[in-house]
């Protein structure tokens, strides 16, 4: 897939608003009561970059990175302001924040993970972009200093130089970005209507990796 490991301006994006988006089929049926399902095991999450620009040097750091994308060609990465770590958000990055496997005495390869829990519900999201150096790891309880695992930020996958013991855990702290792409191959801007207040239409998607 045509992506470029960069991040869009957190300057910019600060502004931004979105989210995640689901996609939910409901059939009601003759009796009243509906039958609901889904296409989309993952989430998928849009958000305005417009809403982040503050002056006309913003815009111009905005068009340049658009045109160096192609528009839409290629993905990026893109700093999600309400949901960018492991933990909460007003916390430090702890190796205990997310469970990420168990070992199994083989495997050395364990895919990044952030678990959203509520009641007994829960969903479990892929991390394929975490923040280079921000990235820590837990063993069986206690942390595993950096020379004896790597971490993939290309794909979130991080790889232990031994494989745990047999039902060891497997946890990790981290930043993260998520994968998207700008959804419009156009942008349209006056310096007029900027300057009284009007911003851009920037749609920005989130992409498969």
């Amino acid at each position: 897939m045509s992506f470029h490991e960069v991040r869009f301006p957190t300057s910019l994006g600060f502004g931004s608003i979105g989210g995640p988006e689901r996609r939910t089929e409901i059939v009601t049926l003759a009796n009243g009561f509906e039958e609901r399902n889904t296409p989309w095991k993952h989430s998928r999450r849009r958000y305005d970059a417009g809403l982040g620009l503050r002056s006309l040097d913003d815009l111009q750091e905005l068009l340049a990175f658009f045109e160096a994308r192609r528009g839409q060609l290629f993905g990026f990465r893109w700093k999600d302001w309400a949901d960018f770590r492991s933990g909460l958000p007003s916390q430090a990055v702890s190796p205990f924040d997310q469970p990420i496997g168990a070992g199994d005495g083989g495997t050395t390869k364990f895919q990044l993970v952030k678990t959203y829990r509520s009641g007994e519900a829960e969903y479990i999201r892929p991390i394929t972009k975490p923040v280079a150096g921000s990235v820590v790891i837990a063993v069986d309880g206690a942390e595993v200093p950096a020379p004896e695992w790597t971490v993939d930020t290309a794909t979130g996958i991080v790889s232990l130089a031994v494989a745990p013991d047999v039902g060891a855990a497997i946890s990790a702290g981290f930043e993260f970005d998520v994968p998207v792409r700008f959804d419009t191959d156009s942008i349209r801007a006056s310096v007029v209507t900027f300057q009284a207040g009007e911003v851009p239409d920037v749609p920005v998607v989130e992409v498969r990796v």
